[in-house]
């Protein structure tokens, strides 16, 4: 995979409250990415969650639209420093996903199409926590936003968001991913500006 392509800028304003430490808000919405962008399509996505008694659910896209929706709005925060305000998505709780998984596991590996994983404890996707997106503001999610699906785990870093999502493995112990192997945190809290290992 190739460098970070743009968006490593520095301001920081005033948010009433709503900046962590060390992030500035922006308008539009930066594009970051590590390699090249997949195009996925939707007849040929699918989405799955590994159990660690390797067992296997399946949802295909016609699937994932059957199943009921929820539109969170959320603010976002990149460790890169900036911040988005207001974003509006749609999709598909973790929780109902979750509904017929049976696991003792603590911690999520994320994958996405194209390669990219991200670690996660397994609590931080439930209870209300994260979604599997394909629309935002109001339209289906761009590629090189993540579409036609991506994981929104607002409360962390955006790196945690999973862009191309394509399953969730669980496992009783926590595995690092792609940045997280480079040197990033492993939990990613922007409100303790967990940016690297050590942060």
């Amino acid at each position: 995979m190739g460098i970070i392509s743009r968006g490593f800028r520095g301001r920081q304003r005033d948010g009433d409250g709503r900046l962590p430490p060390g992030q500035y808000q922006v308008h539009d919405f930066p594009v970051l990415s590590a390699g090249p962008t997949p195009r996925i399509e939707r007849d040929q996505w699918e989405f799955t969650i590994d159990t660690e008694a390797e067992q296997t659910h399946r949802w295909s896209w016609q699937e994932l639209m059957a199943l009921p929706q929820e539109s969170p709005t959320v603010d976002i925060h990149c460790v890169t420093k900036w911040s988005k305000f207001d974003t509006t998505w749609q999709g598909v709780s973790l929780d109902v996903l979750f509904e017929d998984v049976e696991t003792s596991a603590e911690y999520a590996l994320v994958h996405s199409y194209g390669g990219y994983t991200t670690n996660l404890p397994l609590e931080d996707l439930l209870d209300g926590k994260a979604w599997i997106c394909h629309r935002f503001d109001g339209e289906e999610l761009e590629p090189q936003h993540g579409g036609p699906a991506r994981l929104v785990v607002p409360h962390l870093y955006f790196w945690k968001s999973a862009k191309w999502v394509r399953g969730i493995r669980l496992l009783n112990e926590d595995w690092p991913g792609f940045w997280e192997t480079a040197g990033y945190h492993h939990y990613g809290d922007p409100w303790r500006e967990q940016r690297y290992e050590g942060d």
